[in-house]
């Protein structure tokens, strides 16, 4: 069993270094400590992205384990020798962006001025969504931004819509957290500052109010 003591590091180390020692790995069981409630939501998130079995625990005071149980790969199309990933390549191709369209929310107010204003107009940008001939692939919200999610929002039944159209609502687990709101989430599912990132990288575009 390989282990890796994340306790005291930010998010997103504690994911970050977790997904490269699976990358590494054949088959085996991975544990990685860590010292909040978050970072085991965020590392059980990506054991389920990853499609690697993922089980947090508490060990004690400010001491959790998540253990992933990661099973060997199975041969697939490459058994004849070639690469896949380099043979008859198109460079272009490879460079395209893999994911869908994105919609960023990083706070509960549309604009800066007047925050009555903003509020209106967010509420405004979350239903405009929801109208959408292409809805987005992934709905990402990060500092006020995930109040929008939880309960009491006015937006809950627009993000709710747009879940249950498919669409990935993702909060911020670390700003869930700072506000006291990770009890609170009602839409979609709390996420972590690495697949932030990556969901935008990989976006075929971004929409931002």
């Amino acid at each position: 069993m390989e282990q890796i003591d994340a306790r005291g590091q930010a998010c997103p180390l504690p994911v970050v270094r977790a997904k490269k020692a699976l990358a590494a790995m054949g088959e085996g069981v991975l544990e990685v400590l860590v010292d909040n409630e978050t970072a085991v939501r965020n590392l059980e998130a990506l054991g389920k992205t990853l499609k690697v079995e993922a089980s947090g625990e508490e060990r004690g005071a400010s001491t959790f384990a998540v253990t992933f149980a990661k099973d060997a790969p199975t041969g697939g199309g490459a058994a004849d020798g070639a690469d896949a990933t380099t043979v008859g390549a198109d460079p272009v191709a490879e460079a395209a962006p893999t994911g869908g369209v994105v919609a960023v929310i990083p706070s509960e107010f549309m604009g800066s001025g007047d925050d009555e204003l903003g509020a209106v107009l967010m509420k405004g940008f979350v239903f405009a969504l929801t109208q959408l001939d292409e809805l987005p692939e992934t709905v990402l919200m990060y500092n006020s931004g995930v109040k929008l999610a939880c309960a009491g929002s006015s937006s809950l039944d627009d993000l709710r819509a747009l879940a249950e159209a498919g669409v990935e609502v993702m909060s911020c687990g670390t700003c869930l957290a700072h506000y006291g709101l990770a009890e609170q989430l009602e839409a979609g599912e709390a996420t972590n500052m690495y697949a932030i990132v990556e969901k935008q990288a990989n976006a075929r575009g971004i929409i931002r109010p």
